[in-house]
């Protein structure tokens, strides 16, 4: 995997995480003197901004581990800056690929298009109230074709929840997610 699809992962991985309520890349340089006195910079990948105003600013490198020495340093002085704003800094490892598998499928159906009218919305989480295989909910709801979306957007949206560690397929287990509105039984 090269830096840019690392990167991309981690963006999708965030984009999906309700507590995000901002997202910028490459949206600062860090300079800083090193010991010997020259001008050193750093663009971290990533600017996160949550829901409670804490910030995260991140690099998404596409090998685990600390990288060269260069990285290295730059983490050193990145998160002492990150530290004086008040903000924290994390490289951010990357992801397994079966996960970043799944968040890529899923990611196609984030557009609330996919999400259907509400009552469809409401009939796939009713559908999904006790844990079921996915094909088994999506044909108690209705025609598949028809369906699927709304099922995989649920999935997105935190509405519907599966272990994304392991392959997304048809017979995988989901149940209701934490976003998911109550309805009382009513569908």
């Amino acid at each position: 995997m090269h830096g840019s699809a690392a990167m991309r992962s981690q963006l999708m991985v965030l984009d999906r995480d309700p507590g995000v309520v901002g997202l910028a890349g490459r949206p600062l340089r860090v300079v800083w003197r090193d010991g010997q006195g020259r001008v050193r910079s750093w663009v971290p990948q990533l600017f996160v901004r949550y829901a409670d105003g804490s910030a995260l600013l991140a690099d998404c490198p596409a090998v685990p581990g600390d990288g060269g020495e260069r990285a290295r340093l730059a983490a050193q002085y990145v998160g002492a800056a990150c530290a004086e704003a008040g903000w924290i800094y994390r490289r951010l490892e990357p992801l397994d690929a079966v996960l970043a598998a799944n968040i890529r499928w899923l990611a196609g159906y984030r557009h609330p298009r996919n999400g259907g009218s509400p009552e469809r919305m409401a009939a796939v989480q009713e559908a999904f109230r006790e844990p079921r295989p996915l094909i088994e909910g999506v044909r108690a709801v209705g025609d598949p074709m028809a369906v699927w979306p709304i099922v995989f957007h649920a999935l997105w949206s935190g509405r519907l929840t599966v272990s994304l560690s392991r392959p997304l397929h048809e017979r995988v287990v989901a149940g209701l997610g934490t976003s998911a509105p109550a309805t009382d039984g009513e569908v």
